[in-house]
């Protein structure tokens, strides 16, 4: 829906189906009642998640038709999409394989072509703004020395201009401006906004000024194209997890002209270390989970830090007396400051958001919060009665 710091939405990669058919039946049964609560008299965003078995029947123009339709009658509009999940992500073992096919692959560079074909079609006419969040270019533990990482990063990048060009096709047919918002997160490749912002600046746009020289392209011409079509897309839990305050980053990528495609509003885990440390392990082991990576950053007691793949590899690394706070990669509801001896994030998106309505940074609000089905059962609610908390908690914070 539209607020007056940008359109918000929740992602839809919270409601289950993987093909079409399955996906789209959620929506129509959950939709209208969510709509109704948080946004009764005036348009509501969805933000469309399709796996790229959905991408194919939705490529279908009877069951593109179909939606549309729907969206209409049901007064929605799709103004941000996630193409990070390429297959399965609910009732499997996604893990690393969230990554999967990567930036090197071509499966992942048709998959996000088609994906935003659907988005010039279902943005509405009125909007001339799109975006897809997408993988930070590949896993970084599946490249085992600096010499393959830096070939799997320099083929990922070249997919991606692929891909603007074909965005600036689209742009040419439909006058739509859409752009690839790559969504860093621990132990991807792109970690952090300090690893974005040296890709960006030393890797990406320097190729991007050598692809379109062989255009007759400028190369002012060319950086403009890349600030235009390739953006970043601001996880806080991601950014959480990973220290980072948000003022300077932020001021960072404004100070260098790099935009920021959309703000995925999620909240991470957070664990206090320096009391009750033995039930505080306890209560977090509660959230070791079989489908999800949680990876884990632990802040040690000398000021440096530790890294875990996943929360398994945390706990039975814990040492007592060697931490004094952990971030754990698990999107916890965002209304929640406190899950009995554990804390949250909370504060970052308060920080954010403060942020976004100062100096609003971006044109899409993005609610992500996915782990409903695997929280432990003292914080799980009805899936409905959670998203509608959370879009009102948002719209109350954006006041």
């Amino acid at each position: 829906m539209q607020t007056p710091f940008g359109h918000l939405t929740y992602c839809s990669n919270i409601h289950t189906g993987e093909d079409w058919q399955n996906h789209f039946a959620v929506l129509q049964e959950n939709i209208p009642s969510i709509k109704a609560k948080v946004s009764p008299d005036a348009p509501m965003g969805i933000g469309l998640r399709l796996a790229n078995l959905a991408s194919i029947d939705l490529f279908d123009p009877r069951n593109l038709q179909i939606l549309q339709s729907w969206l209409k009658e049901n007064d929605c509009y799709i103004f941000t999409m996630n193409g990070f999940p390429y297959g399965g992500f609910h009732d499997v073992v996604v893990k690393d394989q969230v990554h999967a096919p990567d930036w090197t692959s071509d499966e992942r560079v048709a998959y996000t072509i088609r994906m935003f074909h659907l988005l010039s079609k279902l943005l509405p006419n009125h909007l001339t703004e799109g975006g897809i969040s997408t993988s930070p270019l590949s896993y970084r533990f599946w490249w085992k020395n600096e010499t393959v990482l830096t070939e799997a990063i320099e083929k990922a990048t070249k997919n991606m201009l692929t891909v603007v060009d074909e965005l600036l096709l689209i742009s040419k047919d439909t006058g739509k401006i859409l752009h690839l918002d790559i969504e860093p997160e621990p132990d991807g490749i792109l970690e952090n906004s300090m690893e974005f912002i040296d890709w960006y600046q030393n890797t990406l746009i320097p190729m991007a000024i050598e692809h379109f020289a062989q255009k007759s392209i400028s190369a002012e011409k060319a950086i403009d194209i890349i600030r235009t079509h390739i953006q970043l897309c601001y996880d806080i839990c991601h950014f959480g997890v990973s220290y980072e305050e948000p003022q300077p980053a932020i001021d960072q990528l404004n100070a260098l002209g790099i935009k920021v495609g959309k703000i995925q509003i999620s909240s991470a885990i957070k664990v206090d270390f320096t009391s009750d440390a033995a039930a505080k392990l306890q209560a977090i082991a509660q959230y070791d989970e079989p489908t999800y990576l949680h990876q884990v950053v632990a802040l040690r007691t000398d000021g440096k830090f530790d890294k875990f793949p996943d929360l398994k590899q945390a706990i039975d690394g814990f040492e007592d007396g060697k931490y004094n706070q952990w971030r754990v990669h698990f999107h916890v509801p965002l209304f929640l400051e406190t899950y009995g001896l554990l804390s949250s994030t909370q504060s970052e998106i308060i920080k954010t958001l403060a942020i976004q309505k100062t100096k609003p940074f971006t044109n899409h609000l993005e609610i992500e919060t996915y782990t409903w089905g695997v929280l432990p059962s003292e914080v799980q609610v009805p899936l409905n009665e959670s998203i509608i908390r959370e879009i009102a908690w948002v719209q109350r914070i954006l006041k």
